[in-house]
């Protein structure tokens, strides 16, 4: 299936959907491929291999890849015409959800493999030459993170100064709206080790942000060396002491999770940001009963107000579901009511969406579609608000920045806050991935600007 040129010509695309996990893995399909002849490329005309890594979160995103799966059937037999090939592949959530499904809905694809499978691409797509079509849906037993190919120096740099690590997969939580589960497993959590040697490579080829990733990452509980189970918290203190680490991140957490040694770790190891991302989805009981949450709008109250007396300059992002079935103007309101009471700096909010399998899809009550967007659309205003006000804290005040890149003029670089957001200065290059002292001294739209006053050694 393969063009027959040399394994050195070989060209890799992949197109990444939906969460930051899709965006770590895609990262590493690049990565496992290399070793194989695949180098990689954002040129679509270039590619012999088109890796589209899905999402089945909403159904709008499922659609959304057999429109892309359409454009690119013409392209392939353009290829085809010209006496070249093209091969097709469909990895993530969408190609294990619905497997076989893909070849019968689009005949051009060659290859579906799933998340916890794609570890495996090489042999798939070696396999092509003896078979039409290679499909790797399993839940293997070994273990996939051994068999990644570490990225190599070069990419790491390419990629920037923050990286995504995996740490966690998986859902035991089931959510009624929630595929997680069905289409990534159940909850697993990597050894200490295995995330401190891949914290350890990035940070010697110059990543200083490391955002730990899992499904249900506050639930972390991998092993460390002594076979002893070890928390997320644990486990924070334990990258923060990798030499060239200056920041770390985590998501996706669950409020159920949030423990007194993760609250207490925000307040003290200066590592970890204040930006705490912590989903709620609702803010009525009824509604987060529905969804199997088992955590009461309160609940989710009292988290906020411990993470807050623990540390002072926390902020929060949050994601927000909106039309659940049964979801009434009162249990909307609550939602908004408890939007107001914590104030966000930020948040994801969606249409609830049906996803096949989900004990949500058959419930009675579904909302209708003109409700749900107007719902959303106030939803969004008021976050939007809590947002520019956020940032509008942030005039005049001198904050850390982590320079990341080059701006968009000969003379700008461009950094991220404790909070994530853009900073625009004027600064040289030899700043990247250093942090540097930026006085504020005007908010935009979607980034801040400001000055540098000092910067750290």
């Amino acid at each position: 299936m393969m063009p027959a040129s040399s394994s050195a010509s070989k060209k890799v695309l992949v197109k990444s959907f939906g969460c930051q996990m899709n965006v770590y893995d895609s990262a590493r399909m690049v990565d496992i491929l290399a070793p194989h002849g695949f180098t990689e490329t954002t040129e679509l005309e270039n590619a012999d291999l088109v890796i589209l890594n899905t999402c089945h979160i909403r159904e709008r995103a499922s659609e959304k890849i057999f429109s892309e799966l359409g454009k690119l059937r013409e392209m392939k037999l353009e290829r085809n015409q010209s006496g070249g090939e093209l091969v097709l592949a469909v990895a993530g959530c969408v190609a294990q959800a619905e497997g076989d499904e893909i070849f019968r809905r689009q005949k051009a694809v060659d290859l579906v493999v799933g998340p916890q499978s794609y570890h495996r691409l090489p042999s798939l797509v070696e396999g092509l030459k003896k078979k039409r079509r290679q499909i790797d849906t399993e839940f293997p037993l070994e273990d996939k993170f051994l068999s990644l190919t570490p990225p190599t120096p070069e990419k790491i740099r390419s990629r920037g100064v923050s990286a995504f690590v995996t740490i966690q997969e998986g859902c035991d939580k089931f959510c009624t709206f929630c595929v997680v589960p069905y289409t990534r497993g159940s909850e697993t959590s990597r050894s200490v080790a295995q995330v401190l040697e891949e914290v350890e490579h990035l940070a010697a080829h110059g990543v200083r942000e490391i955002v730990l990733l899992g499904q249900n990452v506050n639930d972390y509980h991998g092993v460390d060396d002594g076979g002893s189970s070890v928390t997320l918290a644990a486990l924070i203190s334990k990258v923060a002491q990798v030499h060239g680490i200056l920041r770390i991140r985590y998501m996706t957490s669950h409020p159920l999770d949030m423990h007194a040694d993760l609250i207490s770790a925000h307040a003290t190891n200066p590592t970890l940001m204040p930006l705490v991302h912590l989903p709620v989805q609702s803010g009525s009981d009824r509604i987060l009963d529905a969804m199997n949450r088992r955590h009461t709008a309160e609940d989710y109250r009292k988290v906020i107000s411990l993470i807050r007396e623990a540390q002072p300059d926390a902020a929060f992002s949050s994601d927000f579901i909106v039309g659940f079935p049964g979801e009434t103007d009162d249990d909307f309101e609550d939602t908004l009511s408890l939007i107001r009471d914590v104030g966000f700096a930020s948040a994801y909010s969606f249409k609830y969406s049906a996803r096949p399998g989900t004990p949500a899809a058959v419930m009675a009550l579904q909302v209708p579609e003109d409700i749900k967007v107007e719902r959303l659309h106030r939803l969004q205003t008021l976050i939007e608000l809590q947002r520019h006000e956020f940032n509008q804290t942030m005039m005049g005040r001198i904050l850390d920045v982590l320079i990341e890149r080059a701006g968009r003029r000969d003379d700008q670089i461009v950094g991220k806050t404790k909070y994530s957001q853009s900073v625009h200065v004027s600064g040289p290059l030899s700043l990247v991935g250093q942090i540097a002292q930026v006085q504020i001294t005007e908010v935009g739209t979607n980034s801040l600007s400001g000055i540098i006053v000092a910067q750290e050694k």
